[in-house]
């Protein structure tokens, strides 16, 4: 049997797995909130609902296809609150009973929309662009409002994947945590065993992990205020502080380890409560699983083991306490009618084919950017998405593509 072939059959298998996992997977992560009826459904859809007429949408009069890209970002009050570390775009077909679930890895660099000239950031922090757009004032400010500032996000997921957005969905970390603890904790199918020796820990990104004194004497050669020759002296001086400096530099957990802590997960199902899932879904750093293509399809895995929970006669009850919890952890702007038509279909989810797809290396390479900043690119040269369109035109069209060469 060819390579392709064999990929082919897998991808089938995988199919028959996911039937049902992305419609459910999308009411999953705005919490089943059309599963209220009445008052407290409504209450709950104004306060989470970012109006999006303001950005002169186009309006169809028979909609049967669905383009929603789901969010989720740090929160708090810590540096980088609004990076989203998970992107994912769900394409529901309802016609053809189609829905496939795409997920993008936050390092990829794409071009962002400006007034004029040429402009590249991580995919991550385009979302916080239109945010604070005063600290970005040469972004176009045309596709955004301050009532819904996804617009930008909106025309980079398009470019990268050729699906028009019609809608977004945020939900905060602590958010996440919420919900799945208010399920009772969801149960995960891990596929192999890891260890993350360097998952970060919330509120020590500053930490110094007593070792203030050391970091005093190098903080001016940080800060570049010494010259190169002041720079050459100290070292010489005193080699150890060479040594921090280097740490800092190339191995951030050595030089303070106080502020991440080891992860470890066992292959097989495990029970999980918010903050471990949460963990579980963001780790990067495993030497077995690590890095970001396999960071979004675990991500893709609790959204399957979200369904699952979601789908069980006991959460019901739960639903009222649950919509309590996350009023001021999700954002949408799907409009009430779109969102009432999507959760209804989900009925029907087992009638539906699905695909997913990680943009992962089949379509990606590592590179740096000018500053030395770590990126992905795509294969084919920087802002070339062609193959990425291609193989989601082909997904559209049912026909389970064969991988990238």
């Amino acid at each position: 049997m060819n390579n392709n072939l064999q990929s082919r059959l897998q991808r089938i298998v995988l199919k028959q797995n996911m039937l049902r996992n992305v419609l459910i997977g999308l009411a999953g992560l705005l919490i089943i909130i059309g599963l209220m009826i009445g008052g407290k459904l409504i209450g709950f859809y104004n306060t989470i609902y970012s109006d999006s007429t303001l950005l002169n949408e186009k309006k169809e009069e028979k909609k049967t296809d669905y383009t929603i890209l789901l969010m989720g970002y740090g929160g708090g009050l810590h540096e980088g609150t609004y990076l989203t570390d998970t992107i994912m775009v769900v394409h529901i077909d309802i016609a053809e009973k189609r829905a496939i679930l795409v997920s993008i890895p936050r390092d990829i660099w794409v071009r962002v929309p400006t007034q004029d000239g040429l402009f590249h950031s991580k995919i991550n922090a385009v979302y916080q662009m239109a945010l604070f757009p005063d600290n970005y004032p040469n972004i176009d400010s045309s596709l955004f409002t301050k009532e819904n500032p996804s617009g930008l996000i909106k025309q980079v997921v398009t470019d990268i994947t050729g699906l028009t957005v019609d809608a977004y969905a945020t939900i905060d970390f602590n958010g996440f945590i919420k919900a799945i603890d208010t399920l009772g904790g969801i149960e995960v199918d891990i596929e192999r065993s890891f260890t993350d020796y360097e998952y970060p820990l919330e509120g020590k990104e500053d930490e110094l992990c007593e070792r203030e004194n050391e970091f005093a004497q190098i903080e001016p050669v940080l800060n570049n205020a010494l010259s190169p020759e002041d720079i050459e002296k100290l070292f010489s001086q005193k080699p150890e502080l060479k040594t921090f400096y280097d740490q800092i530099q190339d191995d951030l957990p050595l030089a303070f380890p106080c502020r991440f802590e080891e992860l470890h997960f066992d292959a097989g199902n495990n029970v999980m409560d918010g903050k471990t899932a949460l963990k579980y879904a963001r780790s990067r750093h495993a030497i077995e699983d690590g890095g970001d293509y396999n960071r979004a399809k675990r991500q893709q895995n609790v959204l399957d083991a979200i369904k699952s929970k979601v789908l069980a006669i006991g959460f019901i009850p739960k639903i009222i306490p649950l919509l309590d919890e996350l009023e001021d952890h999700i954002i949408t702007d799907l409009p009430l009618l779109e969102l009432n038509t999507l959760l209804l279909e989900a009925r029907y989810a087992d009638e539906y084919t699905a695909d997913t797809l990680v943009i992962s290396d089949e379509f990606l390479t590592d590179s740096f950017s000018d500053e030395g900043q770590y990126i992905v690119i795509p294969k084919f040269g920087i802002d070339d998405w062609d193959e990425v369109k291609r193989t989601i035109r082909t997904m559209k069209q049912g026909i389970t593509p064969s991988p990238a060469k």
